[in-house]
């Protein structure tokens, strides 16, 4: 081998090496930035589920609260239909004198028995 063709080649090899120790310092700062960004993203994650988790045990007891308060809310209204129905057929309604015929007049029980339960 000549010595200037050898140089030649060292100096080829040393730009290559210099030019692929480049190339891996980019690749080391691109790894790095990713590696930022990743745990970045896990912390959000964790914090995210941890407040979806609370919002779900939220919605989860106000659900159990609407479900013991629904037993507490009963439709009278069928019901009190049905006996303003009767009362208009001339029957009794209130406690004192129910399921008697009121002959006609009206009685102050029942009226004030039908107004409390549509009120």
């Amino acid at each position: 081998m000549k010595e200037g063709n050898f140089l030649d080649r060292v100096m080829e090899f040393e730009q290559q090496l210099e030019s692929m120790h480049e190339q891996f310092r980019e690749l080391m700062g691109f790894v790095a930035k990713m590696t930022e960004e990743n745990h970045s993203l896990q912390l959000e994650n964790h914090h995210l589920r941890t407040r979806l988790e609370e919002l779900n045990e939220k919605t989860e007891s106000l659900n159990e609260q609407q479900i013991v308060e629904k037993p507490r809310r009963i439709d009278i209204g069928e019901g009190v239909d049905n006996l303003a129905r009767i009362y208009n057929e001339g029957y009794h309604v209130c406690n004192v004198h129910y399921g008697s015929s009121r002959k006609g007049e009206d009685c102050l029980f029942c009226l004030s028995f039908l107004s409390k339960q549509h009120a």
